[in-house]
């Protein structure tokens, strides 16, 4: 019996479910079967639609371009992902995470239109979200790409700019083992004669030569726009544009600056159709959130909750850890695909590690807790004294141990994977004030 003889599903879960019976692979890398549904889908949007592609500081720029545009008066669409907890995390209108219902009739509408074309649970999903914020009274859109760019179902929609973050090597087994081949993915969401704003200080030469290919408007950071700042504020200028005294954003760490400055790229050059105000960039960044970018929960002992999945990420990730403060002990919930350059990873923080509780995640493709701890034994890492090394069955419980063991002036830092967040986002925070999660 083939799907299309099965029930329809009446609830957001089933329709999850069923999504991911569909495809014989969670990613298969090709534009074709998006567009054919989009098609008859008759997806398009009326308004202004922004793209963000990269390897790190996708979501980051996405929130920031959000919560900017939300405070200069605009009604703002948004798909981002992955979730940390619940799926519906991953579209929101006007700040606000949309209802499980109100997804439930663009589920049924792919469905109809996609006859016998098996799409994957990220190209499904993809469609629906597209078709409910293209079907809402919005004022712009902002799409994050997934993992790669060129061959991604976000790329079906034609954007009328795109923002590429920062390119670091990652998901090799797709989109290539070094930049220049991975820049090579990011730069197929660009499009002629529209704004291709770049955001990596030292972009990979294939972005450049993509972009002057098909004669995108290419914004460069460091030449077409800029930023400068002291411990007290910041400032940024683009190519006829300035905004001076701006207070730092208020995600947190080293490479947020760079985010910031692709966001208001992005707005200088759609101004004739998005002005901005510099009062609603300064609220923005004042305003914006995105939980798991180094996320500090108030509390005893400190926490510190971050994605960083990849080599680029770990090392951000540990030099916003080391300019922390003093803590007399760090204590480390870790779980990661076992397709990363796991060993990279867990030698960048090493140095900063007194005890790591590595833990298993719900995935087949997840490294297991035990190969991460004989790994950790075989690379012979030191940390700043003696190192315990423990595993988990999940990331909750990994953290409850943590939590056990810490001092009240300790740090708990939960990364890798969003899985290994997520874990313990869903299971709430024990000895911690919950509502302070976002």
């Amino acid at each position: 019996m083939s799907d299309h003889d099965d029930p329809l599903p009446t609830t957001l879960d089933g329709w999850l479910a069923r999504c991911e019976r569909l495809h014989p692979k969670e990613i298969d890398m090709t534009l074709e079967r998006a567009q054919r549904v989009k098609e008859r889908l008759q997806l398009a949007f009326v308004v202004p639609v922004i793209t963000v592609a990269g390897t790190n500081g996708k979501g980051s720029t996405c929130a920031m371009l959000e919560t900017i545009a939300l405070q200069a008066g605009y009604r703002v669409g948004l798909y981002i992902k992955p979730h940390l907890v619940h799926f519906e995390e991953r579209c929101r209108v006007n700040g606000e995470m949309v209802a499980a219902d109100a997804l439930l009739p663009h589920f049924e509408a792919v469905e109809a239109a996609r006859g016998d074309t098996a799409l994957t649970y990220f190209e499904f999903t993809t469609l629906v979200i597209a078709r409910l914020l293209s079907q809402a009274a919005l004022d712009l859109v902002i799409l994050e790409v997934g993992l790669g760019g060129r061959l991604d179902a976000v790329n079906v929609i034609d954007a009328d700019c795109a923002v590429i973050t920062s390119i670091a090597v990652d998901h090799v087994e797709y989109l290539g083992h070094d930049r220049e081949a991975i820049g090579r993915e990011k730069a197929g969401i660009l499009r002629t004669g529209r704004p291709a704003i770049v955001s990596d200080p030292v972009p990979p030469q294939s972005v450049l030569d993509r972009a002057r290919d098909i004669q995108a408007d290419l914004w460069l950071f460091g030449r077409d726009f800029n930023y400068a700042g002291d411990k007290q504020q910041w400032s940024w200028a683009g190519r006829s544009k300035r905004f001076n005294a701006l207070g730092y954003p208020a995600l947190r760490g080293a490479n947020q600056l760079l985010n910031a400055a692709g966001a208001l790229a992005a707005f200088e050059a759609l101004r004739e159709r998005l002005p901005i105000t510099a009062q609603a960039v300064r609220n923005g960044l004042a305003l914006v959130e995105l939980p798991g970018r180094f996320q500090i929960v108030p509390g005893q002992p400190t926490l510190v909750l971050d994605v960083a999945h990849n080599p680029h990420a770990v090392a951000t990730l540990a030099q916003n850890l080391d300019q922390m403060g003093f803590y007399p002990r760090t204590h480390v919930v870790f779980g990661a695909m076992q397709d990363k350059d796991l060993a990279a990873m867990l030698t960048r923080m090493a140095p900063l590690v007194d005890n790591w509780h590595f833990c298993d995640l719900p995935l087949a493709r997840a490294a297991k807790a035990a190969d991460l701890q004989a790994l950790h034994a075989t690379l012979a890492l030191r940390g700043p004294g003696n190192v315990d090394v423990r595993q988990h069955a999940n990331p909750a419980d990994a953290l409850r141990t943590a939590l056990g063991d810490a001092d009240p002036a300790d740090r708990i830092v939960v990364f890798g994977s969003f899985y290994t967040v997520g874990g313990v986002l869903k299971e709430g925070l024990p000895r911690l004030n919950a509502a302070h999660i976002g």
